[in-house]
């Protein structure tokens, strides 16, 4: 298809057919041929044009810039979205869980994959929530700190003159601007600026007294933890803001708060017809969501996604003694 009126932009859709789902096909058709646009310069414009939830924190159309990834994809039943001139190719249907899953969840041990996936999923709770609920304990329910501990944070906020609110908000704003430098500036001077920049602002933030050491130690932890999830990341940073100033307010609750209206959200969300939490639900997918089964165990193509045909392999059980049944059959020879 072209898209784009002065740029005249080539964009190929690439499904298997028989596979994808002939109305998902169709309906992206359709919002494609809907755009009245000048210019398409990147990838990134079709989404814009073609998502269901334009508002929403989270994306509702996924992107790769590996070939295995895309090609992986297509398997499953999406449709892929190549747009002459970008490195990113988009797949639709997304399902949340695609943020978490790795092209090395694949290549590698069952065990580890899984261990790696569940990982990715604390990794996302703690860089959204754990600076509000320091902030929460810090502020509002500190008999749920242990006594030594507590006195440990005492100690340290004893001569800083801000709230715990205001302490983590300089703090990662403070950390927002050096990522948004780090990325700005050519990699060698980026990656040092971010690196340097993060040391030394932080050391000096606890000797001037203005934060505590333990929240330098929370929002570091935060931060590091929202660089697991890229895709999500920027979700993440306004949840983040959000959920901080809820436990400000109101504490535990407030958070509680926050966390069950994110869920309703992600509950109602759709992409292309197909619920953005699917693979969650109980059925076949569960093989391939929170933890990871092995590859031979995953015979279907998921639900919602694949049509028509929906075997992806045929039913196989590993030898479990390969060597012992050679011999036999040698020595039967």
């Amino acid at each position: 298809m072209v898209v784009g009126v002065k740029t005249l932009t080539d964009v190929c859709l690439a499904y298997i057919d028989g596979v994808a789902d002939p109305k998902v096909i169709s309906e992206l058709k359709y919002r494609l041929e809907q755009i009245r646009v000048d210019a398409i310069l990147d990838s990134g414009y079709i989404e814009q044009y073609i998502e269901d939830a334009p508002l929403s924190l989270f994306s509702t159309v996924s992107y790769t810039e590996k070939p295995d990834v895309a090609a992986a994809r297509v398997l499953e039943g999406r449709i892929a979205i190549i747009v002459d001139g970008s490195p990113f190719v988009l797949a639709v249907p997304m399902l949340f869980i695609e943020s978490f899953q790795a092209a090395e969840d694949y290549y590698g041990r069952v065990i580890y994959a899984s261990i790696s996936r569940f990982m990715r999923y604390l990794a996302f709770l703690l860089t959204v929530f754990m600076p509000s609920l320091y902030i929460a304990l810090v502020s509002f329910h500190q008999e749920l700190i242990p006594t030594t501990l507590l006195f440990t944070f005492a100690a340290a906020r004893e001569g800083t003159p801000f709230p715990a609110f205001l302490e983590a908000l300089i703090m990662v704003f403070s950390f927002e601007i050096l990522r948004e430098a780090g990325v700005r500036l050519p990699r060698p001077v980026g990656q040092a600026i971010s690196i340097v920049g993060a040391l030394i602002v932080g050391d000096a933030a606890v000797s001037a007294g203005i934060v505590g050491a333990p929240m330098v130690i929370t929002i570091a932890i935060t931060a590091v933890a929202g660089f697991v999830v890229p895709e999500q990341a920027d979700a993440a940073a306004v949840l983040r803001l959000i959920t901080m100033f809820f436990a400000a307010s109101l504490g535990i609750f407030g958070i509680t708060v926050i966390f069950l209206a994110v869920l309703i959200h992600l509950c109602a969300l759709e992409s292309f017809g197909v619920p953005y939490f699917r693979a969650l639900l109980p059925s076949r997918d569960a093989k391939d969501t929170l933890v990871r089964f092995p590859l031979w165990s995953m015979t279907k193509r998921p639900l919602d996604l694949a049509h028509g045909d929906i075997t992806r392999l045929g039913f196989f059980v590993p030898p479990l003694h390969p060597h012992k049944k050679r011999e036999e059959g040698e020595d039967q020879q």
